[in-house]
């Protein structure tokens, strides 16, 4: 009996199918535009479907505000290419930062997530300063990272939004699925369908009016050198993708400030410098993408330039800083790159046109990228 019940057990043990593997996530479909290569991505944190949906719901969810006024978005708004439309973000406690809001257009391509920290490598490691941050206070999540995750766990629907995104986790809701999320659907923002684009690499030939393209024209030139820290398929140095063999991470002095006549910033802003203490990143902050760039106003690092022709007006001047209390009004510091040029009226609406032209007004409005929790 006891042969006959162990061969029966065994027998059974044989005949189980073994447990079904896991699905393997469905590719993710960038839909990249003509000209642009594949993003990099973490091998930790690959595409998929469910992940960039589960993001695009933290990313509107002002739950991830401590006091729930905020969320995400309320300093990256859709319509105005992710960024707030105000020289100084705000955080939830009301609190002014010192620094401008920066677009989130193309942020999978860039290799500086900051203005001016060299030492945040990726979107994964970037959410943690706006959940966390004291200073300034952003979310306002300080040490307060299991209140944070308790919050989300109450809710059973976002709960299987994990779940589904993160199958291969244990506890599906953690500070690791929370940013790999967030950083999914920030990578997903790709934009690419501007009137240059059409033109360039969709050869419509009318896509950009006689102005932009001769503002094109003038922008590519060395006579103003804009391309050397605005340049490739993303208007930005800072770029990189799966074809980059080694990405660099550049920082720039456009000699916005020199208080000292040594190329001084406002000490409360001072750039790479405050990270590095090396003299010579005194001023160096990350040159944005100008994708988008008519809607992202104000300019610079700490909005203090309004409008695009006032950034014209700064750039001719040879980086002159715009401090009414300077020793010298141009600083040693600045990029080479800034050296000042001269243009008539009808070449200053031109560049300007051009600049417009690179507004994508599909990108500004897809539902892709829209509040989940707003009707559309």
């Amino acid at each position: 009996m006891g042969l006959w019940v162990a061969a029966a057990w065994l027998g059974t043990g044989c005949d189980q199918a073994e447990p079904a593997p896991e699905p393997e996530p469905e590719p993710y479909d960038w839909r990249l535009p003509k000209g642009f290569p594949k993003p990099r991505v973490p091998a930790d944190n690959p595409m998929t479907e469910a992940k960039v949906e589960l993001g695009r719901r933290l990313f509107y969810d002002k739950r991830l505000s401590l006091n729930g006024s905020q969320s995400c978005a309320s300093c990256h708004e859709q319509a105005l290419a992710f960024t707030d439309g105000k020289a100084h973000a705000q955080g939830s406690t009301g609190e002014l930062h010192r620094r401008n809001a920066q677009g989130l257009a193309n942020i999978a391509y860039t290799t500086s997530f900051t203005w001016a920290n060299p030492s945040i490598p990726s979107l994964e490691l970037q959410a943690l300063t706006p959940l966390f941050g004291r200073e300034p206070v952003e979310l306002g999540f300080a040490d307060r990272q299991e209140e944070l995750l308790a919050r989300l766990r109450e809710d059973a629907d976002l709960v299987a939004r994990f779940a589904k995104a993160f199958p291969e986790e244990a506890e599906p809701v953690s500070l690791a699925t929370l940013t790999r999320a967030l950083a999914s659907f920030e990578r997903a923002l790709i934009s690419g369908n501007s009137p240059y684009d059409r033109y360039v690499y969709g050869g419509e030939a009318d896509a950009l009016s006689p102005s932009a393209k001769r503002g094109m024209e003038l922008f590519m030139s060395e006579r103003l050198e804009c391309n050397h820290c605005h340049s490739g398929f993303n208007f930005q140095d800072a770029t990189a993708s799966e074809l980059t063999v080694t990405p660099i991470q550049p920082f720039h002095n456009t000699g916005l400030y020199n208080e000292d006549g040594n190329g001084a910033y406002p000490a409360t802003d001072t750039g790479v410098l405050e990270l590095t203490g090396n003299p010579e990143d005194m001023g160096r902050f990350k040159a944005p993408s100008l994708r988008n760039v008519a809607v992202t106003a104000p300019y610079m690092h700490d909005g203090s330039i309004a409008t695009l022709s006032e950034v014209l007006d700064h750039y001719a001047a040879g980086g002159k800083a715009r401090m009414t209390q300077q020793a010298s009004p141009i600083s040693p510091l600045r990029s080479g790159f800034v050296r000042g040029f001269t243009l008539t009226a009808q070449e200053r609406e031109d560049v300007i046109a051009f600049m417009e032209a690179l507004t994508d007004t599909e990108f500004l409005s897809d539902p892709r990228f829209s509040d989940p929790f707003v009707s559309h």
